[in-house]
């Protein structure tokens, strides 16, 4: 047995150098979505890189101005502000529309913009056209950026909110008419309550933090979306 693993390490060892020497002098190709040195391409079907890449956005600015220019989205990027303490807007932009009008503007930071418009773009659309035959009009939400602690209570840490790494997502207009609302519409059998579960589900792939009615209460009539230091999705 002993000598069967030490067989088996040496040629995964052996294939990985034959891959890298092959990939270093020009023998192979990779498709630049399965390279990780390819930045991030919004319309590329999501894979196992794609979070990869979305983490490189974090600490590289001018990488993050890049691939949010790809997005279907009219924004403006916002001067570095502090507002509070522990709270403030760096390296953020003030999205007026995404692939779907929005409403009332409202500031992510760049990261979080780019997660936003791959959810729509990979998680959303598809959604949509699949339970009603119909695209999003209309994201109807709850805002994003506000200087304050978790549910607003004095003794705990700050929200994402406070630095617009979150954003909470109350509904959607579709192209024919049809509302959808997390109040109402979450508990319900009914295609729109699985649209919300999808959707809910498919924002797990690009943001960090993801919480819904499942959650709590306190989440009943939204989901929150966030960029963060930890990764839940319930």
């Amino acid at each position: 047995m002993a000598i069967r693993i030490r067989f088996a390490v040496l040629a995964v060892g052996l294939i990985a150098a034959l891959l890298g020497l092959g990939l270093s002098r020009g023998w192979l190709s990779v498709p630049p979505e399965w390279s990780p040195n390819v930045p991030l391409d919004l319309d590329a079907p999501p894979n196992l890189l794609t979070r990869y890449k979305l983490s490189r956005l974090s600490d590289d600015r001018d990488l993050c101005a890049r691939v949010l220019a790809q997005a279907a989205m009219t924004y403006r990027p916002l001067p570095d502000e502090t507002t509070g303490p522990q709270c403030g807007l760096f390296d953020a932009v003030t999205i007026e529309r995404t692939a779907s009008e929005v409403g009332a503007a409202f500031s992510l930071t760049c990261r979080t913009a780019v997660a936003l418009a791959l959810w729509e773009k990979h998680a959303v659309t598809p959604a949509a056209e699949r339970y009603f035959g119909s695209p999003v009009h209309r994201i109807e939400h709850f805002g994003s950026y506000a200087c304050r602690n978790v549910y607003g209570r004095p003794s705990a840490t700050r929200s994402r909110h406070a630095t617009a790494e979150a954003f909470d997502v109350a509904g959607f207009v579709l192209a024919d008419g049809r509302r959808i609302r997390v109040l109402g519409d979450w508990n319900e059998n009914s295609p729109a309550a699985s649209f919300l579960h999808d959707v809910r589900d498919g924002a797990c792939r690009f943001f960090d933090g993801v919480l819904s009615p499942d959650y709590n209460a306190a989440h009943r009539d939204h989901l929150h979306l966030d960029r963060g230091r930890y990764r839940y999705c319930r």
